[in-house]
């Protein structure tokens, strides 16, 4: 992983440097902030190689950014680009189409070599988070990949699962999980093709990414319902809209089936709070992560790391 921070310059220099780093682990681009401004400015950036695409976050003052035809002549991506907006918002303009606003927690797409201009919406400048895919490593090769001029990701059925598969990709960056984050990236391309038109859902590699991003919009669903004991397949399916039988589908090729997670997710859930609040009584945990009741709790601790919840207490207050 690549990190910046335009701390570690001096302030006369950081918006130049922004520029040279921004150039080299994104793409080239024109990016213009008055020279009074420029002491003040603050960026910060990192860089991931996941799954064969990289994903960047960034987080600067505000600044004006142009992706000009020599720019992209002088340092051509061929990639397309989903951004995930996690700030006040932003602006683009400048290419074929009208200009848009990106909200806060919305998406865009793009390809890298068609010109545009972009700014932020509020004072608090830009943040975001940008997965730069190669176009050669997208399986689905069609030339109109080529012409995706940027554009927000309008699709309401859609964009949750994008943010499910962003949020997953995270987890695999975290967990250095490099078979998870390549299946991640190619549901992430194909979903962006299948909403710009060029990839039908029904075919078979628009069946495979809906598949992997509907498992992880359900792994976060389960996750967000750990503390109601009611959690069931047919509470997700619901959320989800889709069949029960088509959820257990889903999880029929994952290493955990529905049950076998929501087990896992509640028993790493207690081990967290029991570290985290040594004085809290167990059956309360248990009670707290969704567990029916104290005795399937101690079973279920138990099959999975060998001990009774109680010894993994002890163990971990005594920093073993």
């Amino acid at each position: 992983m690549y990190r910046w921070c335009t701390d570690e310059v001096e302030p006369h220099d950081r918006f130049d440097y922004w520029r040279e780093v921004r150039a080299k682990g994104l793409f080239g681009v024109t990016a213009e902030l008055a020279r009074e401004r420029r002491a003040d400015f603050f960026g910060e950036f990192s860089l991931r190689q996941l799954g064969g695409a990289g994903l960047v976050e960034l987080k600067a003052s505000p600044y004006t950014v142009e992706r000009s035809a020599s720019d992209i002549a002088s340092a051509p991506g061929d990639s397309i680009c989903v951004y995930q907006q996690l700030g006040s918002g932003g602006w683009f303009g400048g290419m074929r189409g009208s200009d848009f606003a990106i909200a806060n927690g919305s998406f865009a797409t793009s390809h890298t070599d068609l010109p545009y201009r972009t700014a932020p919406l509020g004072a608090g400048g830009f943040h975001l988070r940008i997965l730069k895919i190669p176009v050669s490593s997208i399986p689905a090769q069609d030339k109109r990949m080529r012409e995706l001029a940027p554009r927000t990701f309008d699709d309401p059925t859609l964009a949750p699962l994008l943010g499910a598969c962003f949020a997953d990709l995270e987890e695999a960056a975290a967990d250095d999980g490099a078979a998870d984050a390549t299946s991640l990236v190619q549901a992430l391309a194909h979903l962006a093709l299948i909403e710009r038109g060029i990839l039908r859902p029904g075919s078979r590699r628009g069946q495979a990414a809906l598949r992997i991003a509907r498992h992880s919009q359900a792994r976060r669903l389960i996750a967000r319902h750990l503390q109601d004991p009611k959690l069931a397949p047919t509470m997700v399916a619901d959320l989800l809209g889709i069949s029960v039988r088509h959820l257990h589908m889903l999880f029929e090729t994952a290493e955990k089936s529905f049950s076998q997670t929501v087990t896992d997710d509640r028993l790493k859930q207690s081990r967290r709070l029991m570290r985290e609040a040594p004085e809290r009584l167990i059956a309360d945990i248990a009670t707290s992560c969704g567990f029916e009741s104290l005795a399937t709790y101690y079973r279920a601790f138990n099959a999975a790391y060998g001990m009774a919840p109680g010894d993994f207490r002890a163990k971990a207050s005594d920093g073993r």
